[in-house]
Parts: C-alpha cells; sequence; structure tokens
C-alpha cells in the first residue's frame, strides 16, 4: 500500500475513531508529510530501519524561518506521529515495520521558568484598569495564574463555561479530556468585573477591542486568540520591568509551583495541570528544592 494513501486514511482514524483534535491532526498530517518530502512516493514496507536513519539525519539537518535546525523536541515529534502511524497500521493487519523499533532521540529537560510573588504583583498592576481592555487583560492574568490553564484552553472558553460563584467550572484539554479547574476569590472577581463592565452579546469570554476585523458579519466581537493573548503576557512582563521571556505558560509555571511550594503533592498538581503522565509533571520538582532543604531541616533528627 502506498505510503499517502495510509497516511489518509491513518488521519480520518484519529479524526473519527479516536476523536482527536483538529489541530492535532494537522500537526501529525505536518510531520508525516515530511517523510513524504523527504522520500518521496513510497509503499509502506519501504519504511524501513535505513529509510528512518536517513530521514532522521534529513530532519536533524532542516532549518526553519526562525532557526537553523530543528530542535531536538520537533524532531521527536516527528518520529511520535511515525510510531502512531505504524501501531495503526498493525491494528489493520498492514505490513509495516513494528513501531517500537523507533527510538526518541534524548533531550535536555526544560528549564522551567517561573515569577516569583514580587514580580506576579508588578505584572498584575500594568494593565490600565479604566479601560475595558485593561479589566480584559488584568482579567486574563490572573485567570492565568490562579488557574493553571493552557492558553488554548483560555482563549476557548464562553461566559456561561465558567462558575464564579462555586469558582470552578470544567474545560477539554489535550487528548479530549476534561478535568476540573479552580480558581481564586481574586480571580473571579477580576473576571466578574470584566464582565459587568461589558456591553455586548458575543458568548466569547475574552474577545477582541482592536484591529480591522474586531467584529462579525453579525456585528459580534471576536474571540481572541492565543497569540493575542500571548502578546498581552510578554507585554505587561515588559512593563514590569522583567527581562525573562513570560509566556502564558510561565503562569503556568508559576501556578504549578505556588501549589508545590505550599505543601500540595505532585498527584494533585498532575490532575490540574491535565497532565497525562506524572513524569511531566516532575519537572517542577527541582523547582521546590529550597523547600525540600527546609523540611530536611525541620525534620531530619541529626539537625536537631
Amino acid at each position: 500500500m502506498l505510503f499517502s494513501k495510509a497516511k489518509t486514511d491513518f488521519l480520518e482514524y484519529m479524526e473519527i475513531e479516536q476523536n482527536r483534535s483538529q489541530k492535532t491532526i494537522q500537526n501529525y498530517d505536518h510531520y508525516l508529510t515530511r517523510l513524504s518530502d523527504f522520500a518521496g512516493e513510497i509503499n509502506i514496507t519501504d519504511v524501513d530501519a535505513e529509510l528512518i536513519r536517513k530521514w532522521r539525519l534529513w530532519l536533524n539537518r532542516l532549518g526553519t524561518n526562525t532557526s537553523d535546525e530543528l530542535g531536538k523536541a520537533t524532531q521527536n515529534y516527528h518520529l511520535i506521529a511515525l510510531r502512531s502511524f505504524l501501531k495503526y497500521c498493525a491494528k489493520r493487519n498492514i505490513p509495516a515495520l513494528s513501531a517500537d523499533k523507533i527510538e526518541l532521540s534524548r533531550t535536555r529537560r526544560k528549564q522551567v521558568t517561573f515569577l516569583n510573588t514580587e514580580e506576579l504583583e508588578r505584572i498584575f498592576a500594568q494593565p490600565d484598569l479604566d479601560t475595558l481592555s485593561g479589566l480584559r487583560d488584568r482579567a486574563i492574568l490572573e485567570l492565568l495564574f490562579s488557574s493553571g490553564l493552557r492558553v488554548s484552553e483560555l482563549v476557548g472558553l464562553d461566559k456561561d463555561h465558567i462558575n464564579l460563584k462555586r469558582r470552578e467550572f470544567m474545560v477539554r484539554g489535550k487528548g479530549q479530556k476534561d478535568r476540573p479547574i479552580f480558581i481564586s476569590g481574586e480571580a473571579a472577581d477580576w473576571v466578574q468585573k470584566y464582565i459587568d463592565k461589558r456591553t455586548d452579546t458575543a458568548r466569547p469570554l475574552f474577545v477582541r477591542y482592536s484591529g480591522s476585523k474586531k467584529v462579525d458579519l453579525s456585528g459580534n466581537f471576536h474571540r481572541l486568540t492565543a497569540r493575542s493573548v500571548q502578546r498581552i503576557v510578554a507585554r505587561s512582563a515588559l512593563l514590569a520591568g522583567i527581562t525573562k521571556h513570560v509566556s502564558p505558560h510561565t503562569l503556568r509555571h508559576s501556578f504549578a509551583t505556588d501549589l508545590l511550594m505550599n505543601g500540595a503533592d505532585l498527584r494533585s498538581v498532575q490532575a490540574m495541570l491535565g497532565h497525562s503522565n506524572i513524569a511531566t509533571t516532575q519537572i517542577y520538582t527541582h523547582v521546590t528544592d529550597p523547600h525540600l532543604r527546609s523540611v530536611h531541616e525541620r525534620f531530619h533528627r541529626h539537625n536537631t
């Protein structure tokens, strides 16, 4: 069977049977198309260990618009997509290389960037609260830190999704998995202030107030994009005099770190972040080393 034909069937399987998001399907299509770009029109049986070795070498030397090479993590995304495709082939009894023959590259664990209390307060103080967009931006900053939401989850919220009285609601995150979100009273108050100030009837919780395409054909404001939220966060950090790179994910990191530093267990933080594997949550453990040191000093008998 041609690789291109099987790839189309695989992507349809992801959409219909696995109910994967359109973004995930697009990413897998992109990664697997890279194999076709390299190898040309091939059969599935042509995807052997030698072809994969040469493809990995090609990926390692492939540049992007912003870099002379693909990062190791990005290269691994290509291999993960191929492994999923090969597992699909095995399930459909299509002769193909075994997925377990593909090993991922070793990658360095990313350094977690988070904000301390003083930095957070400075960032929160930047939006102009005399304007509707400023109230929106303050609500966004507070909600990101209080909830640990991914930016994609935040921009997908509608006004009726979030229960500000109970201060909890559900979101559907990666892998179409639902999880509960809890927010602080302060975050709920800022979201409520923003909603109370709005006069439009648009459903999205966070909408655009500038640009030539801020409203749709019905006169409703467009939903804020993830890129717009990234700019809001980065601008607030710059105005606050913070020189390190700050993104919506930095606030998510700060949320997790704050929980762990105040005694939350790793499994609970895993559930609140929506991580399917606790190994992903463990990137935060080295951040809490000072907390572990204080525990050691308090409870180890030789310190008394």
